[in-house]
This record gives C-alpha cells, structure tokens and sequence, in this order.
C-alpha cells in the first residue's frame, strides 16, 4: 500500500475531501495536511508540510491543489529532494512519473472536474519511473538542490 500526504488551500478544499476518500478507497494510506476548509489560508504552508513529508520519506508520494497548482508548484520545489509537477491531465502526470521521477502531483482545483483530478491523480500514483536515460536528467536535477 502506498502512502501518500494531501494538502491544499481553501481553493483545493472541495477537490482534496474528494480524492481523499476516493484514495481511501482505492486502498492508499492518506495523511491530510490540512487546510480543513474553505477559509481564506496561504498555500505555501501546505505545500511545505506536504513536501518536508515527501523529502523526508514518511511518505511514498504527495498531492497538492490550490486554484492553479502554480503557486503549490513552486513552493514544494524549494525543498530538496522534491520533483512537484503541476498536471491536468492524466499523459501529463504519466510522464512526469515515467520521465522526471516527480514525486509530487500539483493540481488546479479551479480548472479541473473532480473526474479529471481523479484519473490524473491514479495516473500518476500507478506510474512508474522509467529509469534509463532519464535517470541521468534527474541525477542532473538533484545536483541543481542547494544550489544558489
């Protein structure tokens, strides 16, 4: 069973009640990092709860939403040993498994159906990383953390 972390802003609320159960159900492991409703809250204290997870190895992977996915996006990237890719769709969140090794899914929670989110959120928990010539691009990623 894998074990993923969820946080959103007030904006992915609604989507992260959502596909919590849904991955309940599937038989994930979730751990909500908040927010616990739509009040107005500032995305970069999910998005860095949910990645100190991810980086630290608590847990397998991450899923992170607010209006976008742009501003969880760029958050979770500062920390290192994240690959937090924004998708919307399912291709999207398959190659950046398969090919980036991303270990953090962002979505948009206003520009996605709860469906879409769904399928994109299985896609990228059921990918995986194809290794290879990719493993080299990625190696090179990591050498870019701390960097700066």
């Amino acid at each position: 069973m894998k074990k993923v972390a969820i946080g959103a802003d007030h904006a992915g609320y609604e989507l992260k009640e959502f596909l919590k159960k849904k991955l309940g159900e599937d038989g994930y492991q979730i751990i909500d990092y908040g927010t616990d409703s739509d009040r107005s809250v500032d995305y970069p204290d999910f998005a860095s709860s949910v990645a100190k997870s991810v980086s630290s190895g608590e847990v397998d992977a991450g899923i992170l939403i607010c209006g976008t996915g742009i501003g969880m996006t760029i958050a979770a990237n500062k920390l290192n040993g994240v690959r937090a890719a924004l998708c919307l769709y399912p291709t999207m969140a398959q190659l950046a498994r398969r090919h980036n090794d991303a270990n953090v899914l962002a979505l948009g929670g206003r520009l996605m159906g709860k469906d879409l989110a769904l399928e994109t959120v299985r896609a990228f928990l059921e990918t995986d990383f194809e290794g290879g010539r990719h493993e080299v691009r990625v190696e090179k990623v990591r050498q870019l953390e701390g960097r700066g």
